[in-house]
């Protein structure tokens, strides 16, 4: 596998992950094309001044209690090349999940949020380290995402869009002592006619070697709803 620059979620955060790996992402050849989309592009663009992006939460499977939620990116400042405010109301209660202030921002920070509550959540139900989630994370987006094009339904219309799907663990050295995730699917659904680029993110934690029609043992998702002004 070649030499790769993994700190690429780290621009989003705007915190001390680049510092404490002492690397840089640039958007040039080292970034490939499903890092570029998720973290680089400019999902924010196709918003007004200010505008509510709301997120429908979803958790389910049979490995822990069902729950819904929701989330809330609140964006302000539109100055060109300069990037938009951003705050993230993410999930509420006992599950609210922060992370320190962004700044401005260009991609959608649910995207960071999203990734890294689950990287904590792994943590929390295997006893293995946020970092090497994070990282079989950020490789399998590097070196092995699928990308294809995609419809789906959003408020009486059909949209277009792209999907990436990742499966970070299926070829894991630690595969053994981290059998429960092993079938870990992670997909990412992208369209530009959406406000905020994106559309859904959801994980799929499905039995190893179940019989087709098993319900997973672990399933969330996080669905745009609509924006609000």
């Amino acid at each position: 596998m070649r030499a790769r620059r993994y700190s690429v979620i780290a621009i989003l955060l705007g915190v001390a992950l680049a510092a404490a790996s002492g690397q840089t992402a640039h958007a040039d050849q080292s970034i490939s094309p499903a890092e570029n989309q998720l973290f680089l592009s400019n999902h924010l663009g196709n918003l007004p001044d200010s505008a509510v992006l709301t997120y429908a939460y979803a958790k389910g499977g049979t490995l822990e209690a069902a729950r819904e939620d929701s989330v809330h990116v609140t964006i302000s400042g539109a100055n060109p090349g300069a990037g938009r405010q951003v705050r993230i109301d993410y999930l509420s209660g006992t599950q609210r999940f922060e992370l320190p202030p962004m700044g401005v921002a260009n991609g959608n920070p649910v995207i960071l949020f999203f990734l890294e509550r689950d990287v904590r959540e792994m943590q929390r139900l295997t006893g293995g380290q946020a970092a090497y989630f994070r990282k079989r994370v950020r490789m399998a987006l590097a070196d092995a995402a699928e990308i294809r094009p995609v419809t789906f339904e959003f408020s009486g219309h059909t949209l277009s869009g792209e999907q990436i799907t990742v499966h970070p663990f299926r070829d894991d050295p630690l595969r053994k002592r981290f059998q429960r995730l092993a079938e870990k699917a992670y997909a990412f659904t992208l369209s530009d006619q959406v406000p905020g680029g994106i559309y859904r993110i959801e994980t799929v934690i499905d039995t190893p070697d179940a019989p087709a029609g098993t319900p997973p043992l672990m399933s969330e998702t996080l669905t745009f709803v609509g924006a609000q002004p």
